[in-house]
């Protein structure tokens, strides 16, 4: 579904940053769709939200001064607005590690689900599943319940691995698989699953396992 179809069945709040992004971008250039443009700006975005100038997005591929303009001015109005609001966000997977610093301590596998915002604002943490020492599973009614229940626009997936092996599991594939369709089903992003451990994390989103 477009981002402009997305807004008009589900509501502005069900948007992705890269899909909220596309719209304002408007259109891509040769090779890139102005939504993979949105999403390559993101990390950009958030790393300078409290210092964003037109300067931040000069000489990127796709972005004349117009469409440089209108994302300044968009993201000028967001923090005038939400500026002030005091809520974790959660942007790369070193974000997801470091709230899971409890979990990574267990013995079983603990499956988190991180309710977001379209913004990126964590709006709740659940534990949806307890499983053995290796194994943890989580059915989608589990996992999307909450997510209509806060109206989260998006969700990052994490578990801890207790052996030390953050590399996925086939059934941990499996479950991102399922998750990632009933997510499609609902309207609701499965942006990442995160697999943890003390000493490090792996993203399958970074390693194309979604």
């Amino acid at each position: 579904m477009k981002p402009q179809e997305k807004l008009f069945a589900y509501g502005a709040e069900q948007l992705t940053f890269g899909e909220l992004g596309a719209l304002l971008i408007r259109t891509g250039c040769k090779g890139k769709s102005a939504r993979q443009i949105s999403e390559d700006l993101t990390p950009l975005i958030h790393k300078n939200k409290n210092s964003i100038t037109p300067m931040l997005f000069a000489g990127i591929r796709g972005l004349g001064k117009a469409k440089i303009s209108v994302l300044c001015a968009a993201l000028e109005l967001g923090h005038r607005l939400y500026g002030n609001k005091n809520t974790k966000l959660i942007v790369n997977p070193k974000d997801v590690w470091l709230l899971m610093r409890d979990e990574v301590q267990k013995k079983k596998e603990y499956f988190v689900v991180f309710y977001l915002n379209t913004r990126n604002q964590m709006i709740q943490k659940e534990v949806v599943s307890i499983g053995s020492l290796n194994t943890s599973i989580a059915h989608p009614r589990e996992v999307f319940e909450p997510a209509v229940r806060h109206h989260a626009g998006q969700i990052i997936l994490a578990h801890n691995h207790p052996s030390g092996d953050p590399m996925p599991s086939h059934e941990d594939r499996e479950t991102t698989k399922r998750l990632v369709q009933a997510g499609e089903i609902l309207g609701i992003e499965v942006v990442d699953h995160v697999v943890v451990t003390k000493d490090g994390f792996l993203s399958m989103r970074e390693k194309q396992m979604l």
